[in-house]
């Protein structure tokens, strides 16, 4: 296996704790073995630890007394936390009263806000793993991206072995975990409210339909989306609405999943060639997915929105408070009705700079909107000139 260089940089002051979050298989334990090799480590996927602790929370507290000085001043390692919530108060007790401190990895907080698990009350600061980001790979193969996702195993895998390991990943990981952590009672339904996730991501979200669809009220529905955003799975992307305005969609949101490979296997896709509604849904998702990693990678934390009208203008995506607008178009060849929802969108609310990201050769510039293709729009994003 390829061994890749991660962009997550966890850099911890003396007394410093953390949490690291993100979806199961996006790389976690795998960098905290990498940037923290001395730490000691509780592993609570071992059934044996998890049901001592369970039993014992004051176990940690207990283990780590009769610990060396020196193994002590390394952060320690609790993986997959969220199993074990009553051990936070313990952690709690020893970071303010020893002087411990701890990395705090999990592919979910809602059993810990759900249980009114302690979440340290700012004294652990909050990072989050991706998967793989173009800044990772030397060369970005973006049809293998768009097919086999950019969880890490997945992308580096030969393209059979791909497409099996993403169907387990969906069979087996985000329907069973969510079962078995018992975060949805409704097997059935959630069953048939994931699969609807196939032909609704990255539509505007319509909770009375999809209900129809699956059987169930609109209110489970949101809860159900409230899952998959709790467990790190998916995001809703808000409209951006800093002026009310008639014409302007302000209340249907949209859903995507955390990785465009799942996405892919959801909706039963395969896109063969860089062309196509298919491709251009996939390239629009996977764009977002850079923007999400790089705003909390380099700490920026800026609110990413679309904009629409009600007649059908667009934007993709409307970074911070507007400032700066993408579009992104899955051809190699933009044309001038393809500028006219962010022409709109200029007109409306000045934004700073006007971007369509897209797969033509060269980069250029129409009456102040940039149109770039994808490699250099990465690239500058990267190197932090776009933000």
């Amino acid at each position: 296996m390829v061994k890749v260089q991660r962009w997550l940089k966890m850099e911890l002051p003396r007394y410093q704790s953390a949490f690291l979050w993100g979806p199961r298989k996006t790389g976690k334990s795998t960098y905290l073995k990498q940037h923290f090799p001395k730490s000691l480590v509780f592993d609570f996927l071992k059934s044996d630890l998890f049901l001592n602790f369970t039993k014992n929370p004051a176990l940690l507290r207990e283990q780590l007394s009769e610990k060396k000085k020196e193994a002590l001043s390394y952060p320690i390692v609790l993986d997959e936390v969220q199993k074990v919530p009553q051990l936070l108060d313990e952690v709690q007790w020893l970071i303010e009263n020893k002087n411990m401190r701890f990395i705090l990895c999990g592919s979910s907080a809602r059993k810990l806000k759900r249980g009114h698990g302690n979440l340290l009350g700012g004294r652990a600061w909050r990072y989050e793993m991706f998967p793989l980001v173009s800044k990772e790979l030397k060369d970005l193969n973006l049809l293998k991206a768009l097919n086999q996702g950019m969880v890490p195993s997945h992308y580096l895998q030969p393209q059979e072995e791909a497409k099996r390991s993403l169907v387990s990943y969906v069979q087996d990981y985000l329907k069973e975990e969510v079962f078995a952590e018992g975060l949805a009672r409704n097997i059935p339904a959630f069953s048939r409210f994931f699969d609807s996730l196939g032909y609704s991501h990255g539509e505007l979200t319509n909770y009375s339909n999809i209900a129809r669809d699956c059987g169930i009220d609109a209110k489970t529905v949101r809860e159900y989306y409230q899952i998959l955003m709790d467990t790190l799975l998916g995001i809703m992307v808000e409209p951006f609405k800093r002026r009310q305005s008639r014409d302007v969609i302000t209340k249907a949101s949209k859903f995507y999943l955390f990785d465009v490979g799942v996405a892919g296997i959801l909706s039963k896709r395969f896109i063969p060639e860089e062309r196509g509604t298919e491709f251009g849904k996939a390239f629009e998702h996977f764009i977002l997915m850079e923007l999400r990693a790089y705003s909390s990678y380099k700490n920026r934390l800026f609110e990413i929105h679309f904009w629409r009208t009600k007649s059908g203008q667009e934007v993709d995506f409307i970074l911070g408070n507007g400032e700066i607008a993408i579009e992104v178009k899955g051809t190699n060849r933009v044309d001038s009705t393809e500028l006219r929802g962010l022409q709109k969108f200029m007109e409306d609310y000045h934004p700073k700079k006007a971007i369509i990201v897209c797969n033509e050769k060269e980069p250029r510039n129409h009456r102040s909107i940039h149109i770039m293709p994808w490699r250099i729009f990465l690239s500058n994003l990267w190197g932090d000139a776009i933000i």
